[in-house]
């Protein structure tokens, strides 16, 4: 890192351009959904209004030292619609989080590479085919009136540059204002700019896809012409990946963090060719020396991966910022093209804001639309243990209950309805051809859905095989009292359950073999139904943020959690599992056939940040995700924490404003965490090596 991008860093680190900042009701903006009210535009047309006008109120702000531009200087975007409209709207609609267009992976290769004026050009073409409905055509004008606003702004930035004397920033603005980007530089900030727009636009956990891929074929052309060196192209790389954290906390999520800037590196292509590169292992480099929480780097390896792809990782590691998150293409290619993907659209995944495996360009995939409380579905039926013979009679029952809340998750997302998004549209394969807009579906219109308390429904069904079918150590009415009563009076129940019963992620096939059984009866169940849209249902081993809604009013379990106690994140094991170090729980967790659970859900390890004093143990580390992978684990996320540090942060959060956790897929800022999750960071179990 180089003076120009530490004195960068620094600036934005320390918020100062928050100081251009101001709101839409101070811009005169914020009542827009009133005006389009008044004046009954229909939603496509008060999306391109919207862009136009809070593009129209943008002020250029070029910060000390920057060659790659766009800061948000509207700091909310007006909604599209009065609060009396999204209530009729919810009336008649299912809507999936905020009604708009979200976690899908857009084609920024292609504009980057045609530029805006020939896809105004291809959009004016096809306007023009005398085949067009009235639908088409307002759809098509929306994308032109789009793509002409986003012009307007670069031409407004390109002049103010200009009169500031920053003649570099002026013509690379200059230039890709119309044509396609022919240096890495121009492709940066072209690509800025399209990300810049998509938030603009309302849309949120806006990928950045296989960022190594598109943009390599530039990268590698100016270093081969001598027009940039590593370092120069490194420094241009740094400054990206800065302007990714300069208006994150605008961008919406669960959490400040969770705001889905995701970058893929690596992976098969369909020939079997490697296609880790000289630019994805810059990209590690460049997070190692920013040590900031965007973009969050997602690895794809296989069982053929160098160890030094896993070095590299396991030093983004050691300093803690959660990431990288890797993804075993050995397992996903498969088990997408088993889910009715393409080969070729299997080979080119990358994940969506967390981890769920999605398609870029043509999918209109919703990987996170509901979750299945496994935990629950145990629970709901010890009540009718007294009816079954076997064990095998009580997991029918748990499968039936996982089919009972899917039916309600079925009927729940009847009718979906989104906002149209026309420059999402503009950035998605298919769509001017087909004259309609992303949110009516694309080639791929599936459903992920989470499956939350893995560990716990596992501990609690090899409990009940053990002491109450097997062994009969606990009656029907001790347990069913035990559990009903927050095992008051029933210690010595509580006691065996919770720390002697078999757990997941102890390497004990006893218990892991049924983890392999309900995650298959998971799959099965899923695979019964099809959504509105003739999409399937993806099973998987994430939870996002219900890992703490589902705790929260889950009574007692078999497996000795007491009720509202915390359940694990992601594909993790239980809280107060009696851990036998990092590989057994790796054995445990790889037992499954993780290609069913396609959707996806990182096995999540903690480690004490205190293990890397010593430098063989990034080696250590880089072994240990190289087992995983070899034995067929599907995502694999680590962490790095110091629970002193992390507890000293709650008390004085002023000292450690900067200390990044991995909270459930992405990695935020310890101290801007709801309590909550910020327990549950420091509650996790911590492995040494």
């Amino acid at each position: 890192m180089n003076q120009r991008i530490k004195e960068l860093r620094a600036f934005i680190m320390d918020k100062k351009h928050h100081m251009h900042r101001h709101s839409s009701e101070h811009l005169g903006i914020h009542q827009l959904n009133e005006i389009y009210r008044r004046e009954n535009l229909s939603p496509i047309e008060r999306a391109v209004r919207n862009l136009a006008t809070v593009f129209d109120r943008e002020q250029p702000v070029i910060l000390p030292g920057e060659r790659i531009v766009l800061t948000r200087t509207v700091a909310d975007i007006p909604d599209l619609f009065t609060e009396q409209e999204w209530a009729e709207i919810k009336s008649k609609y299912y809507l999936h989080e905020r009604g708009y267009v979200c976690n899908i992976s857009p084609d920024y290769a292609t504009t980057l590479e045609k530029g805006l004026e020939a896809r105004k050009a291809e959009i004016t073409a096809r306007i023009a085919d005398p085949a067009n409905d009235a639908e088409a055509v307002a759809f098509l004008q929306a994308l032109l009136q789009s793509v002409e606003a986003i012009q307007s702004l670069v031409e407004k930035y390109e002049q103010y540059a200009l009169s500031k004397g920053e003649e570099e920033i002026a013509a690379t603005l200059h230039a890709v204002k119309t044509d396609g980007a022919t240096t890495f530089h121009e492709a940066l900030q072209l690509l800025r700019i399209l990300h810049f727009t998509l938030w603009a636009s309302g849309n949120y956990h806006n990928t950045l896809g296989r960022f190594d891929q598109y943009m390599y074929p530039y990268y590698r052309k100016d270093i081969e012409s001598g027009r940039l060196t590593e370092e120069t192209a490194s420094e241009l790389l740094e400054e990206f990946f800065l302007v990714c954290n300069k208006d994150s906390d605008l961008y919406p999520g669960m959490q400040q963090g969770d705001n889905g800037q995701s970058m893929v590196l690596g992976g098969r292509s369909i020939t079997g060719a490697y296609l880790f590169n000289d630019l994805s292992e810059l990209c590690l480099k460049a997070s190692y020396e920013l040590n900031l929480i965007d973009p969050k780097i997602n690895i794809r390896v296989d069982k053929d991966t160098p160890l030094e792809v896993f070095e590299l990782g396991s030093e983004l590691t050691k300093i803690g910022l959660g990431f990288p998150q890797y993804s075993n293409d050995d397992v996903v290619i498969p088990g997408l093209i088993a889910k009715g993907y393409s080969r070729e659209d299997a080979h080119d995944y990358v994940v969506a804001a967390c981890w769920e495996f999605i398609i870029p360009k043509v999918a209109m995939d919703i990987p996170n639309i509901d979750a299945v409380s496994l935990a629950e579905c145990v629970r709901n039926r010890t009540k009718d243990l007294k009816h079954c013979a076997t064990f095998d009679d009580f997991m029918r029952l748990t499968e039936d209950e996982i089919r009972t809340q899917m039916d309600a998750i079925h009927r729940k997302h009847r009718n979906l309805w989104m906002a149209p998004a026309p420059v999402m549209s503009l950035l998605m394969d298919g769509t001017v051809e087909r004259g309609r807009d992303i949110s009516a579906g694309a080639k791929y219109n599936n459903y992920g859905i989470h499956g939350t308390g893995i560990a716990t429904a596992v501990d609690s069904l090899a409990a009940i095989k053990k002491y109450f079918f097997e062994e009969q150590e606990i009656t029907y009415e001790a347990l069913t009292d035990a559990l009903a009563n927050n095992f008051a009076g029933y210690a010595e129940i509580k006691e065996k359950l919770r720390n002697e019963a078999p757990k997941m992620g102890q390497d004990n096939d006893y218990v892991d073999a049924i983890a392999v059984d309900l995650l298959n009866r998971f799959d099965a169940v899923l695979q019964e139904y099809v959504n509105e849209r003739g999409g399937i249902y993806r099973a998987g081993t994430g939870t996002a943020m219900y890992y703490v809604w589902h705790a929260k009013g889950l009574g007692a379990t078999p497996d000795g959690r007491i009720a509202d106690e915390v359940i694990p994140a992601n594909y993790s094991p239980s809280l107060f599992i009696r851990q036998k170090g990092p590989l057994s729980v790796i054995k445990s967790f790889t037992k499954p056939n993780l290609r069913r659970v396609i959707n996806g859900g990182p096995l999540t390890l903690e480690f004490d940040r205190s293990m890397f004093k010593n430098s063989e143990n990034i080696g250590k580390l880089a072994h240990l995700v190289q087992i995983y992978i070899a034995l067929g684990g599907h995502q694999l996320q680590l962490n790095t924490v110091s629970r002193e540090k992390l507890l000293d942060a709650k008390v004085h959060p002023e000292n450690h404003r900067n200390l990044i956790v991995r909270v459930w897929g992405w990695s935020g800022y310890f101290v801007e965490l709801d309590e909550c999750y910020q327990d549950h960071v420091i509650n996790r179990i911590e492995f040494g090596l």
